[in-house]
């Protein structure tokens, strides 16, 4: 997928809340979150929306052992929704870890989390059928992690509700943020988010809505494409990436987001499905 030096971003899904498929929404994409990060040959992946299916559809075609590290921002249904659905996890010769640093505080694990997702009445098979050798790692945020060599990924907590937390990937001099499902106050920057995305070279962040509509949703734990542009402004990012769009917005209304956010700051993007960034 990417070169054996360089970091390189893919989407797979990049919508929230809920899968979106349909004539309306083709350009950007309906599934929901999972984004690849390449460092080298190393695969590391975040979430496991309904855009895992495709990845795993990827990485099954090129008939490849497949090794890769599997990061939960959280586990609400829209962000694992795709789990059950990807058949590299139930192919012997593969390996994975699975990370996530949000329910240590409730009271679980993420194995018993997903356990309760693949049991009857709402899956026909347990987890216990995907016989890929996975780990499962509960951490506390603010913990880093090494998933390879050279490779750093730095954790915050996010303001979610049930919690979340986001990723900063450093891998060859270069930085890559992963800031989703999290909710700003408005006029006062959130110092953990701005801490973590400091100098990165590309953020993407929940922006779920505008703030014209962000009043509407306040404690529904999102954020706003206009709050990520000032946070990445006052961090001095390199490339703002707008991520996790409100399945109410079709096609049209993303065009027009898309123009906003390049006029606020030129060189910004609005994710969609099969976009890659090479560093």
């Amino acid at each position: 997928m990417s070169a054996e030096t360089g970091l390189t971003v893919r989407f797979w899904g990049v919508r929230g809340t809920v899968p979106c498929p349909g004539p309306s929404t083709l350009r950007y994409g309906g599934n929901t979150a999972c984004v690849e990060v390449c460092c080298g040959t190393r695969r590391l992946i975040f979430d496991a929306g309904t855009g895992l299916r495709a990845l795993g559809r990827e990485m099954v075609s090129s008939g490849e052992r497949v090794d890769a590290h599997l990061f939960f921002t959280h586990t609400h249904i829209d962000h694992v929704i795709g789990l059950p659905f990807f058949r590299p996890a139930y192919d012997a010769k593969n390996r994975f870890q699975f990370w996530s640093g949000h329910l240590a505080r409730q009271g679980h694990t993420l194995a018993s989390v997903l356990q309760q997702l693949m049991q009857t009445p709402f899956f026909p098979v347990p987890l216990g059928i995907m016989h890929a050798c996975i780990g499962f790692n509960d951490f506390v945020p603010g913990a880093p992690i090494e998933p390879g060599e050279g490779i750093l990924v730095r954790t915050a907590a996010l303001n979610h509700p049930g919690g979340a937390v986001a990723y900063r990937v450093e891998y060859g001099g270069r930085a890559v943020c992963y800031v989703t499902d999290t909710e700003h106050v408005p006029g006062v920057p959130d110092r953990t988010v701005l801490e973590l995305i400091t100098g990165a070279d590309i953020v993407i962040y929940d922006s779920t809505y505008t703030d014209e509509e962000f009043e509407r949703f306040k404690g529904w734990g999102h954020s706003t494409w206009q709050e990520g542009i000032r946070l990445c402004e006052q961090a001095g990012v390199g490339r703002f990436v707008a991520f996790h769009h409100d399945p109410d917005h079709d096609d049209e209304a993303m065009d027009r987001i898309a123009t906003a956010v390049e006029q606020a700051r030129p060189g910004s993007l609005v994710a969609r499905e099969g976009m890659v960034i090479a560093l």
